[in-house]
């Protein structure tokens, strides 16, 4: 016999409505889609299965996009390798996929180090970012033949006891920050306008054991105007040029970092990021144009480095949540408590997230804050959202939260869920989910603090 859902009774509610909202169609108009499927899978058959709250990621979504961003640069300059940012996501499966792909390590700690060396990446397909490197780790990188692009005077010196003690000459990048968008990324690298970057290049050939070979520049993050790289790339020309005449060197590789815009779109943003965010082309357009046009004032021929996070690895993952609850708040307005917090979700903070229902309810709509279950008044997803009247045992699906989510997850209350994979219609876990083990696993208590004992 199958068994009945019970629906709760809502008292109805009069709401407000502005002018501008009423018309014919005005009760009719969702913020988000229902959307139940994902490469074939059914999200409700997922949830199922694997529980929720649960990460699924699509490896077509994620090759497509890698594919996409790479064949945009290539068949413009084609002297263009792409190394993924592991910061963005690092989860093994993802950096695994990425490498499968082709793309390069870029990695800004010796942990992400690991990570790459774990899955097989050569060192010298191993670039080494960052302003903290651990002098272990700078070793290690010196000694693989990693791409090093040092980040301050402290590190310069460093990296030339290291190069002394290995006895060979090592060959670096110079990490540069530029006024190009507000506000200025100047928190890394040599300042470009005020002659930093020269003089590091000056104190760099000056030790006899240090040779540069290239220029970085990360600009910011979510950067939606092509124009910024743009003129970054015009500023990084003009001064490769210039040091390749007054050193005697030769610059080998641009490196332009990543900070490429994604479908997701930001609070301050009025227009959703689908229309806002620039396509890989006129990103692109935007970087190899002006290279293309001054190539003959190199000495050779520069590598162009692209450092993709966010833009590659968005799209292709989703969080799926359920709703656990519902109430109304002092003013009337409906909350929706669903099982996934801002602790897997910690993006909530800066993007409105598109969230939409796996069922649909015909017409009717209605407003919604959607709020996770942790025990802070902060833990919310989306602020006032039209969607179908929404109950306890409702499904959602987050999308767009490949980047910084999982990396930035943190436990706080509840353990973190597992991630999924899916591929040619089969579904695998790729991190299963933690348990009280796992998060205590590294505790110790001091015996003297034992008051029974212990399991």
């Amino acid at each position: 016999m199958a068994k009945k859902t019970k629906y709760i009774y809502e008292k109805p509610m009069v709401t407000l409505h502005s002018p501008f909202s009423l018309g014919k169609h005005a009760g009719m108009v969702l913020d988000s889609m229902p959307f139940n499927e994902i490469d074939g899978f059914s999200v409700e058959n997922l949830l199922e299965e694997y529980g929720s709250p649960l990460y699924v990621i699509s490896e077509k979504i994620l090759r497509d996009r890698f594919r996409e961003f790479r064949d945009a640069f290539i068949s413009r300059y084609p002297n263009t390798m792409i190394a993924y940012s592991y910061k963005t996501n690092y989860l093994s499966a993802v950096c695994a996929i990425l490498a499968q792909e082709g793309a390069w390590a870029e990695v800004v700690s010796g942990f992400e180090y690991d990570i790459a060396e774990d899955l097989g990446i050569p060192g010298d397909r191993i670039i080494f970012n960052g302003p903290y490197k651990p002098l272990p780790d700078l070793s290690r990188a010196v000694n693989n033949g990693s791409i090093i692009n040092v980040d301050s005077f402290n590190e310069l010196y460093q990296l030339e006891e290291v190069a002394r003690r290995s006895n060979k000459v090592v060959e670096i990048g110079l990490r540069v920050n530029m006024q190009l968008n507000c506000p200025t990324w100047d928190k890394f690298g040599f300042n470009y306008e005020c002659g930093q970057v020269v003089d590091a290049c000056r104190k760099a050939t000056d030790t006899g054991w240090l040779k540069v070979t290239g220029l970085h520049c990360h600009a910011g993050t979510y950067l939606a105007d092509p124009n910024i790289y743009a003129n970054l790339i015009n500023n990084l020309v003009t001064l490769g040029v210039s040091l390749e005449n007054e050193f005697d060197i030769e610059i080998e590789f641009i490196d332009l970092g990543g900070g490429y815009a994604s479908p997701n779109t930001l609070h301050k943003h009025l227009m959703p990021g689908i229309t806002t965010c620039p396509s890989y082309e006129q990103y692109a357009d935007a970087v190899c144009n002006p290279l293309i046009k001054s190539l003959d004032k190199f000495v050779g021929n520069p590598r162009l480095i692209l450092e993709p996070g966010r833009s590659i690895v968005d799209e292709c993952m989703f969080l799926f949540t359920t709703v656990v609850s519902t109430k109304r708040s002092a003013t009337g307005s409906k909350v929706v408590i669903v099982d996934a917090g801002v602790n897997l979700l910690p993006t909530a903070f800066y993007f409105k997230h598109d969230i939409s229902p796996v069922h649909s309810a015909g017409v009717s709509v209605e407003e919604a804050t959607i709020c996770g279950p942790l025990c802070m008044q902060i833990d919310v997803l989306r602020q006032s959202m039209r969607l179908p009247p929404l109950q306890k045992g409702n499904m959602l699906v987050v999308k767009n939260t490949g980047a910084y989510n999982f990396s930035q997850s943190m436990q706080f209350i509840f353990p973190r869920p597992g991630i999924v994979l899916l591929n040619n219609g089969k579904s695998e876990y790729v991190k299963r989910p933690e348990t009280t083990q796992d998060v205590r696993r590294l505790e110790r208590v001091p015996r003297r603090l034992l008051t029974k004992k212990r399991k």
